[in-house]
């Protein structure tokens, strides 16, 4: 595992343990791990980068840039239900049967939605991998170049990426299953958009420090896309769901966090209601992210100017990483007072 706290703009790096096993390679804050759905935050800053710079409108609709959805069901749905998953009950999973890209029209052409847009969330891969896939359009870009070219650079990530290059394969770790056998991510539809990227602890502090002051980001579209990512949309239960990021009123109560993160949260389908203002006070915002091999845990209080980073080569309990997250949260709130 590879932590990182940061406190009041400076950063602290934890490493245990091996990123492989053959080779014996200890974890450091330069390895790399899956971030899972960790990285749909990144799929929801690039898509408010694209309306920063005029390319798209979160009020837009499929058929804008993919003109053989017009009038279908799957139209009705603005690109912002899509990042927020409340489209109209898009699966979690990209179905079996849509093995290729060019399958993903004609799955999106039949698809009946089981409630109105803005009704309710169900948590998604497909929506947000529409969402990603959108937004590339709208910057008529592949998506792993829009994020690899456009957006890390303009955030100072220079050891995140979508496709691990040759010369960064060494950092890579090995994750590993349930039964401790070696995994990596397999490639599938919406892959890169919803659960893709590969970071580093020293990288993903440094964006949860953007995201707690953004400010060394000057006027820029990327300043504002990063601050957006923070707005809520949809009240959820106990959480309220952003753009990537999902918040709760600061500070929260273990179980309201722990509900928020739970089963019921990612498979089933819940009632959402529209928030139509900012919420007065503190607030944290969270991401867990999970591949075969690999679980992440991403959490941070702009107001207190706290965050945690857990990485991990093992996909271990979501319950467990929000825990250990909270604990760590406590400690740095204490420590800032």
């Amino acid at each position: 595992m590879a932590a990182a706290v940061t406190i009041d703009g400076h950063a602290y790096f934890f490493n245990y343990g091996v990123a492989s096993r053959e080779p014996n390679r200890p974890v450091t804050e330069t390895t790399l791990f899956e971030l899972g759905s960790v990285s749909k935050t990144f799929t929801a800053t690039l898509g408010l980068y694209a309306q920063a710079l005029g390319q798209l409108s979160l009020a837009d609709h499929p058929s804008r840039f993919m003109p053989e959805l017009t009038g279908r069901a799957i139209d009705r749905a603005s690109l912002l239900e899509l990042g927020t998953y409340t489209a109209g009950g898009l699966p979690l999973q990209v179905p079996d049967e849509v093995a290729s890209a060019a399958q993903v029209v004609p799955y999106l052409q039949r698809f009946v939605p089981d409630a109105p847009p803005g009704a309710r969330r169900l948590y998604s891969n497909v929506s947000i991998g529409l969402f990603g896939h959108l937004t590339a359009l709208a910057l008529q870009r592949e998506f792993a170049d829009a994020v690899e070219t456009e957006l890390l650079p303009r955030l100072g990530l220079a050891r995140t990426f979508v496709r691990v290059p040759a010369g960064a394969m060494a950092d890579y770790a090995w994750g590993h299953d349930g039964k401790g056998q070696p995994r990596r991510v397999s490639p599938g539809v919406f892959d890169a958009e919803a659960y893709g990227v590969k970071s580093t602890a020293a990288d993903m502090i440094r964006f949860v420090q953007l995201n707690i002051d953004a400010s060394a980001l000057g006027d820029t579209p990327v300043r504002r896309a990063v601050e957006g990512t923070q707005v809520g949309h949809y009240a959820v239960g106990g959480m309220v769901q952003g753009l990537g990021w999902e918040q709760y009123p600061y500070p929260v109560p273990l179980p309201r966090l722990l509900q928020g993160n739970s089963e019921k949260l990612i498979f089933e389908s819940n009632p959402a209601t529209r928030v139509t203002s900012a919420p007065a006070g503190p607030r944290l915002f969270n991401k867990t992210g999970s591949t075969g091999g690999f679980g992440a845990y991403v959490a941070f209080v702009p107001a207190r100017r706290i965050g945690v980073v857990l990485l991990a080569n093992r996909s271990y309990p979501i319950a467990d990483r929000v825990r250990i997250g909270a604990a760590i949260l406590d400690g740095l709130a204490a420590a800032a007072k």
